[in-house]
């Protein structure tokens, strides 16, 4: 599932019948150097709560890479996971603040503010997070979860990193929803979550 992931778009004709707008690859495929192998793509943006629903949607994806919704929006991206390097393991906390900001939310790493992985990060989302091909570990404080094939996880905002330690390529498809952490959670973690 590496390279370019179709993407089919629907909306209306001028009688309000229903057409496909685009089919295509998606246009917003983003590579992070400091993270080789690693591929995100966006597939749809949404701006608001309620999402508008155009007879003919433009293009939601385009423009800087942001990894987060913006409020009250969502996000649906595919990202590939390569096997994990040794280099990502012993990344730096700097080398590890440089690549998140290289995803559009360098305030969102945790790696040497209590995270255990270079990759460690917390948003103040809900994100749904569907395993579509291969094997991946989600790291939390404490604990780590294997996910395969199939297998699906909601993050409800908590500190996580995703590592695949297995020897093939994971593909998982997130939605990432806007939230807001409860009084008492902002209080502890402050805003670490909105760029």
């Amino acid at each position: 599932m590496a390279g370019s992931i179709r993407r089919v778009v629907t909306g209306h004709d001028k009688d309000g019948r229903a057409v496909v707008v685009s089919d295509g690859p998606a246009p917003f495929v983003h590579h992070n150097p400091l993270l080789p192998g690693w591929q995100s793509t966006d597939i749809w943006r949404t701006d608001a709560t309620p999402a508008a629903i155009h007879a003919t949607p433009g293009e939601t994806t385009l423009g800087p890479r942001r990894q987060l919704p913006t409020r009250n929006a969502t996000v649906l991206r595919i990202n590939h996971f390569p096997p994990e390097t040794e280099a990502i393991r012993t990344m730096s906390v700097e080398e590890a603040r440089k690549a998140f900001a290289a995803l559009g939310n360098e305030q969102a790493a945790t790696f040497g503010k209590g995270g255990r992985h270079p990759r460690m990060h917390r948003t103040e989302t809900i994100d749904y997070a569907i395993v579509l091909a291969g094997e991946i570990t989600m790291l939390l404080d404490d604990q780590d979860v294997v996910l395969k094939a199939g297998d699906i996880l909601v993050q409800c905002g908590t500190n996580h990193a995703w590592c695949n330690r297995s020897n093939a390529p994971a593909v998982v498809a997130f939605v990432l929803i806007d939230g807001e952490f409860e009084p008492e959670l902002k209080e502890r973690f402050g805003d670490a979550s909105h760029p």
